[in-house]
């Protein structure tokens, strides 16, 4: 094995010259010109020995060949044509013969590999790039923290990853355990390695790296590899030599959620072909805005990009647990020649972004000083938060990760806002917030599960529908309203396609008039019973909506439903989100019982005084505080906010739903459910829809006794002034009813919540209200002078009313945050 090339200096010329240093020989291709001063003809002779490449602009002014596959290989010496792969690696024309030329002894192998290389890949198999994916040498680095030189490897070593990790100058990598000497770290780098980090290197590369063996193949079986930045010649891309990428494509079209084995199955990070809407996925053929935005370089050719792009995804959700870093990632870095220097030296670029935009190293991932994600160039800022539930919490812990000052300051005197756990009931948790995830592809509350080992329990879809008096509805009359109902919202999404906000009408109105319309045009005249099953489907679009539907716009009501979302199951976290909310806020300052009342920016930093009378100086603050705090102005800003953004603040709503829940001696429900994980409530009559609609059952286990319920729409100002004694009893009347054939126990412990009188929080999650738009959100969502920043629900566009909104509100600041 040699440890960096040693070549043979002929007369001036050397290819390990720099470009400042090129002799002032002129090309071989170019006649000499004869004179009566010529040379001798012994001079003339020697000249013909030299050849430069013929590639403009190639440093290598004695190129050397790598294959050395032919007898009569030029090795340093003189070739008909220099083939250029890089500046510093070229193949003769003896070489190229050697393979290319059907007489040849290489042409075996070099035709074997191409038909590999046709079934596979989709870019051209020529000689250049068989020479680059099987005859160029490896690259290694020494892995010694003094040393860290790089190391040709001889032809015949095949890299991997295990090499990479370990390997040290010197090494005999037949008996990795003895090296040549220990003096060999003193041995010089070769010359040519200096070159890779230079700007225009990448420009004169031939051809992209293509990864082989890369750990995001299984990922990306249905892609074309050389597409994704993979080697076509090799076999982990699951496909077989002459099978048609027609037949693979069409037969992964039936199977979309393509899954790894041993991976957690909501973890889908890859578009596969032909799929769409699927959130947070990336599409691994095709760079992102914000990645050509970062890195324009390779806005020509994404392929080394992708190549990186799509192993750092790959490698982070097959271990999510621990913190990517840069030296996890290069040992899987597998191409051949000087280019693989060149992909080490972008890989940490690489991640160093994808963990900044919370990509990778997210979730509740907890870092140490000597280890924190970012480097020290990110470290000397300091940041006050406002607010530690979800958004507050996942800013604060990525701020931390980066190595950024984060103090997070709570007016209440508990974490989590509006994520709040009881856990008085006997072996169970019950959310008085959030409790639901509503869709687990790629939710980050599932890689937060995965992370902590939780495991999430998928809610079922029978939902049977239940009617005072305690008659189970027949299926094909809650089939045919719910058809109705979603045919009736199907005219509504028609109808907005041409409506301006200022032609915006409520929700509740449109969906009436509809329903009329339809009624006079069909004739059709549904039951009482129907009626009353279309009422319970209006108050769950108020239970999604958290308004009665007179406030929420026709125009722009699910207008996140043009974003794609979460797939997958819909689950219920058995163990509660204040699991996850509390390791987000492991090793945070987070100081409580500290209202904010003003911040002031009009100066160099931002001044926070709080409530004590206490002033926080700071270089940037994010605002995470409940949307009906920001109307209710809570929060003195200095200078006031900007008139577009008051508006966008008050062109939302303040949504609200409360919850009780209760615990019973005993299952009374199990035998009408039948293992069900919840059932709905048919109201008698329209004014007393969203009163207790759906009851879910709260351990699917089926060991404890406890039920949960809402209160939504215009039923949450019926039980506003009730005290919880007396929505308690409304509670029980509609659940005698509703099992009215059998006796219904006293509950032996009960909550009812009141988020509208909480003076912290007031609200469950925001709506567009009549006459608004999506676009607010995003308006709220805008920071003010780099200084001041927000983040909540209220502000993410795509996924708001969520706590995985919120959550990725505070990865979006911070990573805005940390990039200013």
């Amino acid at each position: 094995m040699s440890t960096g090339r040693v070549r043979t200096k002929k007369k001036a010329c050397s290819s390990d010259q720099s470009p400042d240093n090129l002799p002032l020989r002129s090309s071989g291709r170019q006649v000499k010109k004869k004179s009566a001063e010529a040379a001798d003809d012994d001079d003339e002779a020697s000249e013909k020995k030299y050849r430069k490449c013929e590639k403009a602009g190639c440093t290598a002014t004695c190129p050397v060949c790598f294959a050395s596959a032919a007898e009569r290989c030029a090795k340093n010496g003189y070739t008909s044509r220099w083939y250029h792969l890089s500046c510093g690696e070229h193949f003769c024309n003896e070489c190229f013969d050697h393979y290319y030329r059907s007489h040849k002894d290489g042409y075996e192998k070099y035709t074997a590999w191409k038909r590999i290389w046709t079934s596979n890949g989709k870019s051209e198999p020529s000689p250049k790039a068989f020479m680059a994916d099987q005859q160029l040498p490896y690259w290694v680095q020494c892995t010694k923290p003094d040393c860290g030189k790089w190391r040709q490897l001889t032809k015949e070593i095949q890299l991997t990853p295990q090499i990479a990790k370990t390997y040290r100058c010197g090494m005999k990598l037949n008996n990795s355990t003895k090296t040549e000497g220990s003096d060999q770290c003193s041995m010089p780098e070769d010359l040519r390695v200096a070159e890779v980090s230079d700007h225009w290197w990448y420009s004169m590369l031939i051809l992209p790296p293509l990864l082989k063996d890369s750990v995001a193949a299984p990922f990306l079986a249905a892609y074309y590899p050389d597409c994704v930045g993979m080697s076509p010649s090799c076999t982990s891309t699951n496909r077989l030599p002459g099978e048609s990428n027609l037949v693979k494509l069409e037969h992964l079209k039936s199977v979309p959620n393509l899954t790894v084995a041993g991976m957690n199955k909501y973890f889908q990070p890859f578009y596969q072909p032909n799929e769409c809407g699927k959130a947070l996925c990336v599409r691994p053929d095709v760079m992102e805005l914000d990645e050509l935005y970062e890195f324009p370089e390779y806005s020509r050719d994404p392929t080394m990009y992708l190549a990186l792009r799509n192993l750092i995804l790959a490698l982070w959700y097959t271990n999510c647990k621990e913190a990517l870093t840069p030296q996890k990632c290069i040992h899987h870095i597998i191409v051949r020649g000087l280019v693989r220097v060149r992909c080490v030296q972008e890989m940490e670029r690489i991640l160093y972004f994808m963990t900044r935009k919370g990509l990778i190293n997210t979730g509740i991932l907890s870092v140490s000083p000597d280890q924190y994600l970012l480097p020290k160039e990110y470290h000397n800022k300091s940041v006050i938060i406002v607010g530690a539930g979800a958004a507050g919490l996942a800013a604060g812990r990525q701020l931390h990760n980066f190595g950024i000052k984060v103090i997070v300051l709570e007016a209440k005197d508990r974490i989590g806002g509006r994520v709040w756990d009881d856990k008085t009931f006997k072996g169970v948790t019950v959310g008085r917030g959030a409790q639901i995830v509503n869709g687990c592809v790629n939710n980050p509350i599932a890689l937060m599960c995965e992370q902590l080992g939780i495991k999430m329990h998928k809610l079922g879809e029978k939902c049977d529908l239940i009617q005072e008096g305690g008659r189970i509805t027949d299926p094909t009359i809650d089939k045919r309203m719910d058809f109705h109902f979603n045919a009736i919202l199907d005219v509504v999404s028609e109808w907005r396609k041409d409506k301006t906000q200022h032609q915006d009408i409520p929700l509740g109105e449109k969906i009436q008039e509809i329903y009329k319309t339809f009624i006079q045009e069909s004739g059709i005249q549904f039951s009482e019973l129907e009626e009353k099953v279309l009422q319970f489907h209006l108050s769950n679009l108020e239970y999604a909506c958290g308004s009665n539907l007179s406030q929420v716009s026709a125009r722009s009501w699910d207008h996140n439903e043009f974003f794609a979302q979460f797939a997958g199951d819909h689950t219920l976290l058995t163990v509660g989100y204040s699991t996850v909310i509390d390791k987000l806020a492991e090793g945070l300052d987070i100081r409580l019982n500290l209202p904010v009342q003003s911040i002031d920016y009009s100066g160099e930093e931002v001044r926070v005084t709080t409530a004590d009378g206490t002033v926080w100086t700071t270089q940037k603050v994010l605002v995470t505080v409940p949307l009906a705090l920001l109307q209710k102005n809570a929060i003195q800003f200095n200078p006031p906010l900007s008139e577009k953004k008051i508006k966008a603040i008050n062109s939302l709503g303040a949504g609200v739903i409360e919850k009780i829940a209760l615990q019973f001696p005993y299952r009374f429900w199990d035998s009408k459910i039948q293992g069900a994980d919840f059932f709905g409530h048919v109201p008698p009559n329209a004014s007393q829809r969203g009163l207790f609609s759906v009851f879910y059952d709260m351990d699917p286990e089926g060991k404890q006794s406890v039920l949960m319920s809402v209160v939504t729409g215009d039923a949450v100002t019926t039980i506003k002034n009730l005290d919880d004694k007396q929505v308690l009893q409304q509670c029980m009347t509609v659940l005698r009813e509703l099992f009215k054939e059998q006796e219904v126990p006293d509950p032996v412990k009960f909550f009812v919540t009141q988020w509208s009188k909480d003076p912290w929080l007031q609200m469950a999650y925001s709506f567009v209200k009549t006459g608004g738009s999506g676009e607010t959100y995003d308006i709220i969502a805008e920071d003010i002078q780099g200084k001041i920043f927000f983040a909540g629900e209220a502000t993410n566009r795509h996924f708001p009313q969520t706590v995985t909104g919120a959550y990725l509100s505070g990865v979006r600041e911070a990573s805005k945050i940390a990039a200013f």
